[in-house]
């Protein structure tokens, strides 16, 4: 088993015993920490859903991501990454929700916010909201694999 199925089973066995169903927005991951969880049997108890927002409208469309904070802090940023995360729990039936996006290269990177930027936060009914900005090296799937095995730490934490 890798560590993304690892941490998935983790993720889910935690969920289950609170009795929580998860939702996720991701952007440049693209579904990975989706594909991660829905990989384990039996998933569907505890995943409720996924959002893959990668351009900007999808943010504001799908997750009401304020033009405003993608304007005034860019795609890449924990203000954004926390409206992601507020709307996957709005337009959900979960209980905790995380969120990604960042910046995995190999173009697209600024002195600012270098590619390997990734941004995320989890917030749930009960929990509060937590954001954080990670620095990845390596190519563009190194980076997508770190972004999910760290989303996937956090929750399982926030949830201990």
């Amino acid at each position: 088993m890798d560590n993304h199925a690892t941490l998935a089973s983790t993720l889910g066995f935690t969920l289950k015993q609170h009795g929580y169903a998860l939702a996720l927005a991701e952007s440049c991951t693209g579904g990975m920490v989706a594909q991660a969880i829905t990989d384990i049997a039996g998933s569907s108890a505890w995943f409720d859903r996924g959002f893959v927002t990668y351009s900007n409208a999808a943010k504001i469309e799908m997750l009401n991501v304020s033009a405003t904070t993608l304007e005034t802090y860019g795609a890449v940023s924990e203000q954004t990454a926390a409206e992601m995360v507020t709307g996957a729990l709005k337009h959900s039936h979960a209980h905790i929700a995380g969120s990604i996006t960042g910046i995995a290269g190999p173009d697209g990177g600024s002195a600012q916010k270098p590619v390997g930027t990734v941004c995320f936060a989890w917030l749930g009914s009960n929990l509060p909201l937590v954001t954080s900005t990670q620095q990845f090296t390596g190519d563009r799937k190194a980076i997508r694999e770190q972004a999910t095995i760290f989303l996937l730490t956090q929750l399982i934490k926030a949830l201990a």
